[in-house]
Formats: C-alpha cells, structure tokens, sequence
C-alpha cells in the first residue's frame, strides 16, 4: 500500500447528516458569507488532495452543482460518518480517504499536509486530528485497506466513529492551538456568530 501523498488523497465531503439542531435543513447548503457553508469547505480543502467527492443523502441536485461526484450512504437510516466512508470506498479508486465533515467552514490549510506526516511517522493505517488536546473524530485520514473490515463493523452494527478508529493503529495530526479552526456549525446561533465575525474581519 503506498505512503498517502496530496495526489492519492480524495476528500469525502460529509454533508449526509440530518441537521437536528439545524431544524432539520440541510448544514451544508445553508448560506455563510453570501456561499453555501460546504462551499467555504471545498476551498479550504480543494488545494491539499487529489480528488473531491461529496456524501450527501439528500439535495443531490443541489450539491452536484458544485462539479465533484455525489453519492449516498449504502447503508440505510442515516448511520453517520463511517457509513459515508464507506461508500466513498465505492466512489472513488483512490488508496486513502480524508473525511471531513461539511459545517467546518474554517479547516487549516495545511490539514492533509499534517494528517499525512503524522501518518507516516507512526506508520499508521488511520490518522486523525486532536486539537487543543480533543480529538476531531469525524477528520479521518483513511487506509483503504480497512475498507473490508469497515464493511463488517457497519454490518454487525457498529457505529461510533471513535471506537472503530481505535481498534486500529491510529496516528493522531496535532493542533495545539486552533483559533477556532475546527469549530462546527451545529445551530442557528453558531452560524449566526460566524456571520458576525466574518464581517467584523473584512
């Protein structure tokens, strides 16, 4: 399996969640600074990988305008990340995986660079991220060849992100300071404070 490189990386865009807090809209497509929020995410991260593919279980007309391939879970019910993992396997040929969750609207630019240092030095097969000492669970550099054990996990059940990286080697990209890096959109209010912020630094 070869070392992971900006050019072997496809980024899975996660933007198949249900928006709970959100009222149930749809995080990604709702408007942050004149662009819908994965927009400012694909800019962010279109410069560190390969390839782009976005996971989304609805709005599929919507999010294909951005031109990357869209696709749904395999796996019905809405069971979260891994299951947009999985079926990023199925997308794309590429030998590692970066998962990132649609609502980080202000993700490092040097992200993918880190995940895969850190990857390399501990020779590992995922890498995620902990930043000011939390670990960012859903920011998951992936081995594609866990994709036949993920497959398993999923079909017995499993679900928490965290558990099934931890069952494996897993190097962690450190952020000791972030400076609200990988703060997440999770309500009104959140977007409504980064609005506010964005404008205050133009």
């Amino acid at each position: 399996m070869p070392d992971p490189t900006a050019e072997n990386i496809t980024a899975i865009i996660l933007a198949g969640g249900r928006g709970q807090r959100m009222g149930g809209q749809d995080k990604g497509l709702l408007p942050l600074a004149g662009r819908p929020l994965i927009a400012h995410v694909i800019e962010r991260i279109r410069p560190q990988v390969g390839e782009i593919v976005i996971s989304a279980n609805r709005n599929h007309e919507h999010y294909s305008r951005f031109g990357y391939p869209v696709f749904a879970d395999a796996v019905p019910d809405w069971p979260g990340p891994l299951a947009g993992l999985l079926a990023g396997f199925a997308a794309t040929d590429s030998e590692w995986l970066l998962t990132l969750p649609c609502d980080i609207p202000r993700l490092p630019q040097d992200l993918a660079a880190r995940m895969i240092s850190a990857t390399m030095e501990a020779d590992a097969e995922i890498c995620t991220v902990q930043a000011s000492g939390r670990i960012q669970a859903a920011l998951m550099l992936v081995s594609r060849r866990l994709e036949t054990e993920l497959r398993a996990y999923i079909d017995a059940g499993g679900r928490r992100v965290q558990s099934w990286q931890e069952a494996h080697h897993r190097a962690l990209a450190e952020y000791p300071e972030v400076d609200g890096a990988f703060d997440n959109i999770n309500t009104p209010e959140q977007l409504q404070q980064l609005e506010r912020e964005l404008k205050e630094n133009r």
